[in-house]
């Protein structure tokens, strides 16, 4: 049963937490000596990543008196280091953030844009669409970097140090090393193949020609110098230099190994592209869930939108008092019926009508709510509804199946001692992007825009998510941090996934705050996750459980998937303490630490 399953966890959480308790990096340390401990609590501030070292760098910053802004950016620059397959400078993310001061909740959209030539067939050949693998390793699949413009923009708003100074921590990891895990040998092992389609590639993630062993220190001098020139120049050096020359010259012409047979379709990125990118400072998502106030990232991502939707598609069901098949019913047909409005209204808002302020609409969640059933499973892939227009449990329409994209990416979460929040999800798309390395300068470019419609998902519908010159590919990336009605923090979460990233999110928030567990245990609990598709993905821990059976005796139907999602996650307590979680096994469990531990 997925009760004693809970219970399970809870109890290793709280084990962990009494270890953990004392979870602070060692000053000025980042290379390998920080203790990986899932949950943590103290005074100072606090940061939750999949990494100890990256989570240090950010400890490191805050114990320097940076804030919550500069430690972000000092563990998103260290991930790029120790998680290069999941984030890096050559890929793009969506950074929310909390200003104590004010009270106020502000967003940087940092997603990766096509280049001015991209047209609705930039993964056509000969009429018909790219094969998926074909298109990923390829230059065609690299978008922009947003990241790099994301950091320069974050310390330029809200920061209180400059770039080289976040970056220190990272260029020394970068530079002495860290210690490769069974993580980092198994994803390099996944990649082998097309790493070594690109020379560049192969050297600096198959030393010697071999993967890399579990224990020993893997350098990246590149980038510690690629890190370095960062600092001394700034971001200009890719969206005005040389750096970004390199960036194009790679991508139109990738770097790829003539023996190996493999077609590295060339892509069609300009520096004008680069020179004329943006980090997008908007507004964020908002929505009331149990007297909380909700905020996230707004479209590009469909993040805020879909996870607002569910949750206010369960407003008025007490999930609180559910049982635990009528808890995970609920959450799956709330999933599947924000899934179907995704994929019909959620695109690039530079380019498309997007209904947002609708989609967000409690009134016209009420209208799709009518539609769950406590005896029945709606049918996928359903169709959507019209939030402008809302009409109550209508089923009939088109319905846009949900479009694939890459499960990897990295997510962090900081708080710092006056009270700012950030929560930031990082990502090159799927894990090892396009398998391309800029040649001497240490890191992997993304393969973000394999996240468009190769074609129309259904020609009778209108797809918001064809490529465009410019555009930017919907993501799923869910940032999300939670107020009160005092606009004080209650919590802060995300988590990579792909598509996954929203049900992950969304199953966190509703075990926090409906089945009040601790965070920690609600970033643990096995997941679910349904898109709109006729079965739901489980975990082991609920697809070999009891409770499985009894939502097939509704009538659901699911298949396995190992691992879904790696969260993390800051809660605010009380005097100034906080909490800093994050997984206890997924990809190795992650990594909470605080500036000074409670005692």
């Amino acid at each position: 049963m997925r009760r004693s399953v809970t219970r399970k966890l809870a109890v290793l959480a709280v084990s962990a937490a009494v270890v953990s308790v004392g979870a602070a990096a060692p000053p000025g340390s980042t290379s390998g000596t920080a203790e990986k401990v899932p949950v943590a609590v103290g005074y100072g501030g606090a940061v939750a990543s999949v990494d100890a070292d990256a989570s240090a760098a950010g400890i490191e910053v805050l114990r320097k008196g940076g804030n919550a802004v500069d430690a972000a950016v000092a563990t998103a620059a260290a991930l790029g280091v120790t998680e290069p397959y999941s984030s890096g400078i050559g890929g793009g993310g969506y950074f929310v953030y909390y200003d104590a001061r004010s009270r106020t909740v502000h967003t940087l959209d940092g997603r990766e844009t096509a280049p001015q030539t991209a047209g609705t067939d930039l993964f056509l050949e000969n009429g018909k669409p790219l094969a998926f693998a074909d298109a990923v390793s390829s230059g065609l699949s690299v978008g922009t970097p947003g990241t790099p413009a994301t950091w320069q923009r974050a310390l330029d708003e809200w920061g209180s140090r400059n770039l080289r100074t976040v970056l220190g921590p990272a260029e020394r990891i970068a530079r002495d090393g860290f210690t490769v895990d069974d993580t980092f040998r198994s994803q390099t092992a996944a990649n082998e193949a097309r790493f070594r389609y690109f020379p560049d590639t192969a050297r600096l993630f198959l030393p010697g020609g071999q993967l890399p062993v579990v224990g020993s220190t893997f350098k990246n001098p590149d980038l510690a110098r690629t890190y370095e020139e960062l600092g001394r120049k700034g971001t200009g050096a890719i969206y005005h230099g040389d750096l970004g020359e390199d960036i194009v010259d790679t991508v139109n012409n990738p770097p790829v190994d003539p023996g190996s047979g493999w077609n590295a379709r060339p892509g069609k990125l300009t520096t004008a592209d680069l020179r004329d990118y943006r980090a997008k400072l908007q507004a964020p998502t908002r929505t009331s869930y149990r007297g909380l106030k909700v905020y996230s990232i707004a479209p590009s991502s469909s993040g805020g939108t879909t996870v607002g939707e569910a949750l206010n598609i369960l407003e008025n069901t007490d999930l609180s008092k559910a049982s635990e098949t009528q808890y995970l019913h609920h959450f799956i047909e709330a999933s599947r019926i924000a899934f179907a409005d995704r994929g019909r209204w959620v695109g690039d808002p530079a380019f498309e009508d997007v209904p947002t302020r609708d989609l967000l609409a409690q009134r016209y969640a009420d209208t799709r709510a009518c539609l769950i059933k406590d005896d029945a499973v709606l049918t996928s892939p359903l169709a959507p509804g019209d939030p402008r227009h809302p009409v109550p449990c209508a089923t009939g329409g088109t319905a846009a199946p949900t479009t694939f994209e890459g499960e990897n990416t990295t997510h962090l979460t900081v708080a710092d001692k006056w009270g700012d929040v950030v929560s930031y999800t990082l990502t090159i798309e799927q894990t090892g992007g396009s398998a391309i390395t800029v040649p001497g300068r240490g890191f992997l470019l993304n393969n973000e825009l394999t996240d468009f419609s190769f074609a129309p998902a259904n020609p009778a519908v209108h797809d918001p998510n064809l490529p465009g010159p410019g555009k930017r590919p919907r993501s799923s990336i869910s940032p999300t941090i939670v107020l009160d009605r005092h606009d004080r923090p209650v919590v802060a979460v995300g988590s990579p996934g792909g598509a996954t990233i929203i049900t992950t999110v969304l199953q966190v928030l509703t075990e926090f705050v409906d089945r009040h567990l601790p965070l920690v245990d609600a970033i643990a609990a096995p997941r679910a996750s349904q898109r709109n598709a006729a079965q739901t993905e489980l975990e082991p821990g609920l697809y070999n459980s009891d409770l499985r059976t009894r939502l097939e005796a509704i009538g659901h139907s699911f298949k396995p998937n190992p691992e879904i999602g790696a969260a993390t996650g800051v809660q605010r307590l009380p005097n100034g303490k906080w909490l800093a979680a994050a997984e206890t096994v997924r990809r190795g469990g992650g990594s909470a630490q605080v500036v000074v531990p409670a005692p």
